[in-house]
């Protein structure tokens, strides 16, 4: 069973669907990213495994535990989190401050956790007292998932999280999702670069106009003529 599964999920924003009967599934120990061009329904998703939107038809589990109905406040208690790609961090609080909030719903040692935190994000550990507000934005999107992996989520739900960023620091943080994936995390990441998606992820979800079009290993996705399939022509 994987530690999040999404089936036959549609959603939109008031009576209007955006999405349209999809199904992605991430594993622990993996890297999945759903892939495709503007407009097509990634961030959307990603806002309804999370509680943000309500789905009007389909079924989201963690761990086997069914949250479609659940609450937003409760939805990282059942262990899926979620950055979203802008204002992801308290900017006036320290970095400190920042991950004692990502840890007030965990029921473990948050200073401990902090730690552990801190030995996965080093270059977080140094500015543990400057505030959020004065970090370069690569360092902030670090900080976003530092944060929301303070409760020690199955699932992390990561949107753009190198939207801006230089080539250089994209490579960071793209490093860091690799290495939660390796602490026994599931990691779902919305991203617009395709290149580094399947240069970075184990299994792939391409969406085009609002449903799921296709799906795979990273190598086999790939291989696919990926800009006749996002323009609508495969």
């Amino acid at each position: 069973m994987p530690a999040l599964l999404a089936e036959g999920v549609t959603a939109g924003y008031g009576r209007l669907p955006i999405i349209n009967d999809i199904t992605v599934a991430a594993d622990i120990g993996a890297v999945t990213t759903i892939i495709g061009p503007n407009g097509a329904g990634k961030s959307t998703f990603a806002k309804t495994l999370v509680g943000i939107l309500k789905p009007m038809a389909g079924r989201i589990a963690v761990n086997d535990f069914d949250i479609t109905t659940s609450p937003g406040y409760e939805i990282p208690v059942r262990g899926l989190v979620y950055v979203p790609q802008t204002d992801n961090v308290f900017k006036r609080l320290t970095v400190r401050e920042n991950l004692e909030v990502g840890g007030f719903a965990s029921k473990r040692d948050t200073s401990a956790r902090m730690e552990e935190i801190l030995d996965i994000f080093t270059d977080l550990r140094d500015a543990t007292e400057k505030k959020a507000g004065f970090l370069s934005g690569g360092q902030q999107n670090l900080l976003a998932i530092a944060r929301a992996l303070m409760v020690d989520p199955s699932v992390i739900v990561l949107d753009e999280p190198t939207a801006g960023l230089s080539p250089a620091y994209t490579d960071v943080v793209w490093g860091q999702i690799a290495r939660i994936a390796r602490l026994e995390t599931a990691v779902l990441v919305v991203e617009q670069n395709v290149e580094r998606a399947l240069k970075h992820s184990d299994f792939v979800h391409i969406f085009v106009a609002w449903r799921e079009h296709a799906h795979g290993l990273a190598d086999e996705i790939a291989a696919l003529d990926l800009a006749s399939i996002f323009l609508g022509r495969s």
